[in-house]
């Protein structure tokens, strides 16, 4: 078993659920009239771009944890695909996006980072 892996798949879970849960709360609740989905953003937005931003949303936490299950199972069973690389180098990228975008004051950087010297350093 490869620990450092492991840690990295549970950080990205964590990351995914946290996103998917504020986002929830922070963002989208305030643009809920009735409804699971979110439809109001006027006037700045129509209710499809506010539909699709809502699911845009959601879709950063369903990748990360679609690479925490490869993660997970290369923990158990090493992979010789290259497969950790390009989730490293993806998630050093997500994370540096974020980190330029947010002037470093959304702290998903750090766990995007986390997760990519995880795999890179280990």
């Amino acid at each position: 078993m490869q620990p450092h892996l492991l840690i990295a798949a549970i950080l990205m879970v964590l990351i995914g659920a946290i996103h998917s849960v504020l986002g929830e709360i922070l963002i989208f609740q305030r643009l809920r009239k009735n409804g699971w989905i979110p439809t109001e953003g006027a006037p700045i937005l129509k209710e499809s771009h506010v539909r699709i931003l809502w699911a845009t949303w959601h879709l950063g936490s369903v990748f990360g944890w679609g690479m925490a299950c490869l993660l997970f199972q290369m923990a158990h069973q090493p992979s010789e695909t290259g497969t950790e690389g390009v989730i490293a180098l993806s998630s050093a990228l997500a994370g540096l996006l974020v980190l330029v975008g947010t002037h470093g004051r959304h702290p998903g950087w750090v766990g995007l980072l986390a997760v990519a010297l995880l795999i890179w350093l280990f």
